[in-house]
């Protein structure tokens, strides 16, 4: 036999090679989802959930931008090893599904895409028919992905984690510098070194001099040295404090509303970047392969979304900065990618000691690497670094370019500078976006939509529960037609300089509405220096960052009733009977009061009647003078919701649906009826 010939059978009787790393996939559980129910054309699905194991090569470009590749442990084929949780919802027969792989990043290792598509009650692992609300994802055929991809949420059972490899030095740990910084408020004695309720990294010399423990009262205010004597690595136990390297306390206790700042070292840190490549190579073998264990087949998977909320959203914008969507083999992972509420961040989620949980807000989580330039898919020079840079310049060709849709309320634009996203780094022009990038804006929306009837939490006014899931929902479909078939999705909308829609927070013309402060105090992205090393090695050396001038945040401009006027507008803000605002400040018991709150925005009803408004001097028309009577508001409201559905921003099958809810809210807002429910 000829030697290529003989080489040719070799290969061929040899196990295949699985490109994309998957190892193998054990499949802990499979159960039929409520019963074996159909649903539409799709048939009946099935639930399965269990661990991936993986293997990435070190010396392959597609792993060269992973932090601390080099000093993780590699098995004997030169590999380093990983494995991660995962839960499946896929159609029983995967022909009957619409080929497209609907992945969510796990919020801090939740699931929510059942709840915010499906209009279903939250679960971490879905089960009841309330679970699947009203079966959206699944009629529609899409298969329905999570994967582990954070290693430090709470060890609660169904939260999804990545169990990473550790970086290793020669003969000595590597060791570094970790921030955490928090705020209470109540006074308490002691506080996690994490964020949240997350894994600390645990300290490892509590005597080393590097600690360091300092309070201030304001974000950009002079910190002030707290004596070591004063505090210690401990928690509060009965009497006293007990040693514990995953808290810190203080003698005297933590004052309510002053920002404490804890910087120590720590050690053996997880190799974080391996959760981003963990997706990668899941994602990519199910679309390229398939995968017999899962019972999916080689072509059931033609393409693949990638969706993400908040810091999920945030995590999508930091895999494709790194250039996490080219696989081993060259190939595009993603098709779509659909980034909400992640404003102009990305976040710690491949550098040494990434903490993935923490953010940026205006009174939560300080300076860490997530509101950093670049913030625009295109490249720009920042003229006061010199840097130039742009989330898919920086590492990925643009044939890895997947369709991307940035989704934001207007609590982004105030409290996650979503601006810098579209206007150049100056905040004087309207920046040119990528060819396949569409950005959307959920005007006078808050991070989250609350419950209805709405509630005072930590703001001072109530929450804000403007409903944008229906137009959301109508995005995803034609998110799935144009990476399916080539069909173009609706227009951008969001606010523009050249259109007088996007202004400077002081020159905001709000409405002056009695019982109601406002505040031009916006969330601030700064130019911070983590270190010499943080761009080119993923090491942070400065902890705290050395902080520079801050970059211009622009929000969206408002009209005499203090609602915004650039946006995609839900027909409840088109024709309102409240003022909608993505911010809403603090109120006394939850944090500084000219300060906006976290994620939260104010839901402001005009009065019900002229006498009422003007007993109260409101500035803005009552809803007895604005509409005559409930059908001619949801005339108005069928109207607007037409038009919307027209222009593809809303699904016509949900414009009944909308309709119900705006009556129901109608009857509680006006005091026609009062309703207890209604959030639908």
């Amino acid at each position: 036999m000829r030697p290529l010939l003989l080489l040719l059978v070799s290969l061929a009787l040899l196990p295949p090679a699985s490109w994309s790393r998957v190892v193998r996939v054990e499949v802990e559980s499979r159960r039929d989802v409520l019963a074996g129910k159909a649903f539409g054309l799709a048939g009946p699905y099935e639930t399965l959930r269990g661990r991936v194991f993986f293997a990435v090569d070190p010396s392959q470009a597609a792993n060269r931008i992973i932090t601390d590749i080099d000093l993780a442990p590699r098995n004997a084929q030169g590999e380093v090893e990983f494995s991660s949780e995962f839960y499946l919802i896929k159609p029983k027969h995967t022909g009957s599904g619409n080929g497209t792989l609907l992945y969510e990043v796990s919020n801090r290792g939740r699931k929510g895409m059942l709840g915010f598509f499906n209009f279903a009650e939250g679960s971490l692992d879905p089960q009841s028919a309330a679970h699947f609300g009203d079966g959206f994802l699944l009629t529609r055929g899409y298969t329905l992905l999570w994967l582990g991809w954070q290693w430090d949420p709470p060890r609660q059972e169904n939260l999804l984690h990545v169990f990473p490899a550790v970086a290793k030095g020669a003969g000595a740990p590597v060791r570094g510098l970790v921030r955490g910084d928090f705020v209470v408020t109540d006074r308490a004695f002691d506080h996690s070194l994490a964020d949240r309720d997350h894994t600390a990294y645990p300290v490892a010399d509590p005597a080393a001099p590097e600690n360091v423990l300092t309070v201030r009262d304001a974000v950009e205010g002079p910190r002030r040295v707290i004596p070591r004597s004063e505090w210690r690595f401990a928690r509060q136990e009965g009497g006293g404090p007990v040693a514990d390297h995953g808290r810190v306390y203080l003698k005297s206790g933590f004052e309510p509303g002053k920002i404490y700042e804890i910087v120590y070292v720590s050690e053996d840190p997880p190799l974080v970047g391996l959760g981003s490549a963990g997706v990668r190579d899941l994602v990519s073998l199910l679309k390229y392969e398939g995968s017999a264990d899962l019972s999916i087949s080689p072509e059931a998977v033609e393409h693949t979304i990638g969706f993400g909320v908040s810091q999920s959203g945030r995590f999508l914008r930091t895999f494709l900065y790194y250039g996490f969507n080219e696989d081993e083999q060259g190939r595009r992972v993603f098709d779509g990618v659909m980034a909400h509420v992640a404003g102009g961040g990305r976040g710690s989620f491949n550098h040494r000691f990434a903490q993935a949980s923490r953010d940026g807000h205006p009174y939560v989580n300080f300076y860490y690497p997530t509101d950093i330039f670049p913030f625009t898919d295109l490249e720009q020079t920042d003229a006061s670094t010199g840097m130039a840079d742009g989330i898919l310049t920086h590492h990925l060709k643009p044939a890895f370019w997947p369709k991307i849709f940035y989704t934001n309320s207007a609590y982004e634009y105030w409290g996650r500078a979503a601006s810098l996203t579209h206007t150049t780094i100056d905040g004087r022009r309207d920046a040119e976006l990528a060819p396949d990038t569409r950005i959307y804006f959920f005007t006078g929306g808050q991070h989250g939509p609350a419950s209805f009837p709405p509630a005072i939490t930590i703001g001072q006014q109530l929450a804000n529960p403007l409903e944008y899931r229906w137009p959301m929902r109508a995005l995803l479909e034609a998110m799935n037609r144009w990476v399916a078939d080539g069909k173009a999705p609706p227009p951008s909308r969001y606010p523009r300089l050249d259109q007088k829609t996007l202004v400077a927070p002081e020159k905001l013309n709000f409405p002056q509405i009695p019982g109601v402060n406002f505040s031009a105090r916006a969330h601030k992205a700064y130019r911070a220096d983590y270190g010499s090393e943080f761009y080119s090695k993923g090491i942070v050396t400065n902890e705290p960052p050395k902080i520079g001038p801050a970059f211009p945040i622009l929000v969206p401009a408002v009209n005499a009733d203090g609602n915004e006027l650039a946006g995609v507008q839900v027909p409840e803000l088109t024709v309102p009977l409240a003022t909608y605002t993505g911010w809403n400040l603090f109120n006394a018991n939850h944090g500084p009061t000219d300060e906006i709150s976290s994620m939260v925005g104010s839901f402001i009803p005009f009065a019900r009647t002229k006498a009422e408004r003007e007993a109260k001097k409101d500035p803005r028309p009552s809803i007895e003078e604005r509409y005559p009577s409930r059908q001619d508001y949801l005339g108005r409201i069928s109207d607007a919701a037409v038009a919307l559905a027209a222009d593809g921003y809303l699904l016509n099958e949900d414009v009944a649906s909308l309709i119900r809810q705006a009556d129901r809210r109608w009857r509680h807002i006006s005091g026609a009826g009062e309703s207890s429910s209604g959030g639908r």
